[in-house]
């Protein structure tokens, strides 16, 4: 099984859609319902959105491929300027370094977790963060989802806070998540 991590191009969108549809309810706490789940996904995650994200100097998209094949996605967000804090007031007064980048979406196909591509994706990601000048990269992830917990802090992230996410109808909690760089 070869891994390769390549960046997103323009004529992506399609394909970062797809992934997310297929991705998106692995990082959902228990008792999401499918609903809010096919809203977020069509508001947030469609192929229009993304083709946005794409365009958006300020974003960076990851594609993982197995063998050739299309297998997960991270996308970056970089701040605005070097002096700039994250948006979120949880996340801002959390985060310890600046300036800092959000990591935010980390989706692997659920048949290949643990085979090493979540580790891959990671690695360009906190490398296109590094080649843009950061200090730290911060995520926000779902206190009940363990095993994204569990790669997080394997990945040399330390927990620093605590914010909300909105999903459907109902607010979630996650961890601020951050790795000083």
């Amino acid at each position: 099984m070869t891994v390769a991590v390549r960046n997103a191009a323009s004529s992506d969108a399609a394909l970062l859609h797809s992934l997310a549809a297929a991705t998106f309810a692995l990082a959902c706490p228990p008792g999401t319902l499918q609903s809010d789940i096919d809203d977020f996904v069509a508001q947030q995650l469609s192929e229009a959105r993304f083709a946005e994200y794409l365009a958006d100097a300020h974003r960076a998209l990851l594609i993982a491929e197995v063998d050739g094949v299309p297998a997960g996605y991270t996308m970056l967000v970089f701040p605005k300027s070097p002096s700039a804090d994250p948006l979120d007031p949880d996340v801002a007064s959390a985060v310890l370094a600046r300036p800092t980048a959000e990591l935010s979406k980390v989706y692997v196909l659920a048949d290949l977790h643990g085979r090493g591509v979540a580790a891959a994706l990671m690695a360009a990601s906190v490398d296109a963060v590094r080649a843009r000048g950061c200090a730290s990269v911060w995520l926000g992830v779902n206190q009940q989802n363990t095993r994204a917990n569990r790669f997080y802090e394997k990945s040399g992230f330390v927990i620093v806070g605590a914010k909300k996410f909105l999903l459907g109808g109902k607010w979630e909690d996650d961890f601020v998540r951050e790795r000083i760089l």
